[in-house]
C-alpha cells in the first residue's frame, strides 16, 4: 500500500464564484453571457409584444424583438482553480424585483453600458453601490465603435477615480473575458485587503 505522504491526492474541486451581468434594457447583457459560457446558456428571452409597448422603452434599441424576462445563465473556468457562474439580470424595469433575488450569494458584477443612453444603466450601478457589492463598468462598443475615453465615461457617470471603466464588445469572447479578469483581479485585491486571502465563505453579500 501506497505511504500517505507519497500517495497521489485527488485534485480539489475548484473555487466557484457568482456574478452578475446587469444593466440597462438592450445593453448587450445576454450577448456576453453567451459570447463567454463554456456550455450553452440559458436564456429566458420572450418576444416583445404590442402589449408591452406602454411600458417597455425602446428609445434607442428600436430593432430590438425580445427580451429577457428572468435570466441567463453561463459559465466560465479561469484556469484550474476557479470557475465563473454568470448570471445575467432582466433590464427592463417591470423584472426589476428579481435584482434582489439574482444578487443573493453574488460576490461582484459587470454592469453593461452603451454609451448612446448610459442613463439606462443608473439604476444598476445604484443597485451595486447601495449594497456594497464590488462591479466593474463594462462599456459595450456598439457596432465596434467606443467614441468616448473610459476617463469621460466615469466622470459622466459620477464613479470615483478607482471605479474600473474597462472598454469592450459583448460580441467578442476574449473582450468578455478581459472584463471578467479584471472584476476578479478587484475582488482579490479586496480579499488580501481585508486579510481573508481569498473570497470568503461563498455566500458573499446579501440583499
Amino acid at each position: 500500500m501506497a505511504d500517505s505522504d507519497t500517495a497521489v491526492r485527488p485534485p480539489s474541486a475548484p473555487d466557484t464564484v457568482k456574478i452578475l451581468i446587469a444593466g440597462g434594457f438592450g445593453v448587450g447583457k445576454t450577448t456576453m453571457v453567451g459570447s463567454v459560457s463554456e456550455i450553452t446558456p440559458l436564456s429566458t428571452e420572450e418576444a416583445l409584444t404590442v402589449a408591452g409597448l406602454d411600458v417597455d422603452d425602446l428609445a434607442g434599441v428600436e430593432e430590438k424583438r425580445a427580451t429577457t424576462v428572468a435570466l441567463d445563465f453561463g459559465r466560465i473556468t479561469i484556469g484550474q482553480e476557479l470557475v465563473l457562474y454568470l448570471f445575467g439580470t432582466p433590464g427592463q424595469q417591470r423584472f426589476w424585483f428579481m435584482w434582489n433575488d439574482l444578487a443573493i450569494g453574488a460576490l461582484g458584477a459587470v454592469v453593461l453600458i452603451d454609451v448612446r443612453r448610459p442613463e439606462s444603466s443608473f439604476a444598476a450601478i445604484d443597485f451595486f453601490e447601495r449594497r456594497g457589492i464590488p462591479f466593474v463598468v463594462g462599456v459595450n462598443g456598439f457596432h465596434g465603435r467606443h467614441p468616448y475615453p473610459p476617463e469621460t465615461i466615469r466622470d459622466a457617470l459620477a464613479l470615483p477615480e478607482h471605479a474600473q471603466v474597462l472598454l469592450c464588445d459583448a460580441r467578442e469572447r476574449g473582450s468578455c473575458r478581459d472584463v471578467l479578469l479584471a472584476l476578479i483581479d478587484q475582488l482579490i485585491a479586496s480579499a488580501d485587503r481585508s486579510g481573508r486571502g481569498t473570497f470568503g465563505d461563498g455566500r458573499g453579500p446579501r440583499s
